[in-house]
């Protein structure tokens, strides 16, 4: 969900394309609550490219983990609170040297690998 001003956008045909989905998903997924594109003066969908990892995570939890689109959601919101506990737990780690945060880190990046959620939040070593 864009909420940087910068970031790189794609109309609904390039993300499709990128995403190897077929454009009326998006709109699915949009209908549904799972994404929210940007939109142009014109009402154009703009994908950022938080937009785009969010629906390959959407991808993969549907096809290869076989989650309906209520099991997706609930995975996307576990997601975002993991994300916020590796971010805290990374600048606390940045402060001091404890093994047993590391041992968290590591359950934390195994967590969120198994939720389909690619790469671990910026700052977070792992």
């Amino acid at each position: 969900m864009s909420d940087s001003g910068c970031e790189p956008v794609f109309i609904i045909s390039v993300a499709a394309r990128l995403l190897e989905m077929h454009p009326q998903t998006l709109r699915k997924y949009e209908r549904e609550g799972l994404i929210a594109p940007s939109r142009t003066t014109g009402n154009l969908r703009l994908y950022s490219d938080d937009d785009l990892e969010r629906l390959r995570q959407v991808k993969y939890l549907v096809g290869e983990r076989g989650l309906n689109l209520a099991g997706v959601q609930l995975v996307l919101e576990l997601t975002r609170h993991l994300r916020a506990v590796q971010r805290r737990l990374g600048e606390e780690m940045d402060s001091r040297d404890d093994t047993a945060l590391e041992r968290v880190q590591a359950d934390l990046n195994e967590l969120m690998a198994h939720l389909g959620a690619g790469e671990t939040a910026p700052g977070w070593r792992g």
